[in-house]
C-alpha cells in the first residue's frame, strides 16, 4: 500500500480518523495572555487523555495550536490529512505560552501557500499521535 498524499500510510491514517472520532470535546477553560480570547479554545478528551486545541484565523492563515502530548499530536494529524501539509510547524517551550504550560505544537496554513517551514518533522507529529491509538 502506497502512502497518502500527506506521507502517511493509509491503514494508519484510517486508525487515526476512528481514534480522532472517538475524541470527546469540551469548551476550553478562558486563558490569560497574548493571545486570550483569539480564535476557538477546546479540550479534547480521549483514552484518559485530555490536550487544549486552539483554532484561529491571523489575516489569510489558518493557525492550529495543540498540546504538545498524543491527543494534540492525534488532532494535528487528522487536520493535516484533510487540510494539506502546512505551511509553518513550530513548537513552543512549556511556559513559552500561557495557555499550554506543559508545551504547544502550532501548524500553520497559509494562503496562498508558501514554502514549508517546518521546525519539527512531520514524521515526529505521527510517532506521537500514535501513542494516542487504543
Amino acid at each position: 500500500m502506497s502512502a497518502t498524499p500527506t506521507g502517511i500510510d493509509p491503514g494508519l491514517l484510517a486508525r487515526f480518523r476512528t481514534a480522532a472520532a472517538g475524541i470527546s470535546w469540551k469548551a476550553a477553560p478562558p486563558s490569560k495572555g497574548r493571545r486570550a480570547g483569539r480564535g476557538k479554545a477546546r479540550v479534547a478528551h480521549l483514552n484518559d487523555e485530555e490536550a487544549r486545541v486552539e483554532d484561529r484565523s491571523e489575516g489569510t492563515a489558518q493557525v492550529l495550536t495543540v498540546d504538545s502530548g498524543p491527543v494534540g499530536a492525534l488532532v494535528l494529524v487528522v487536520r493535516w490529512a484533510d487540510a494539506g501539509i502546512p505551511t509553518r510547524l513550530v513548537t513552543h517551550e512549556a511556559g513559552e505560552l500561557a495557555a499550554f504550560p506543559s508545551g504547544a505544537i502550532e501548524a500553520r496554513w497559509e494562503s496562498p501557500a508558501g514554502s514549508p517551514q517546518l521546525a519539527l518533522r512531520l514524521a515526529d507529529v505521527v510517532a506521537l499521535a500514535r501513542y494516542a491509538l487504543a
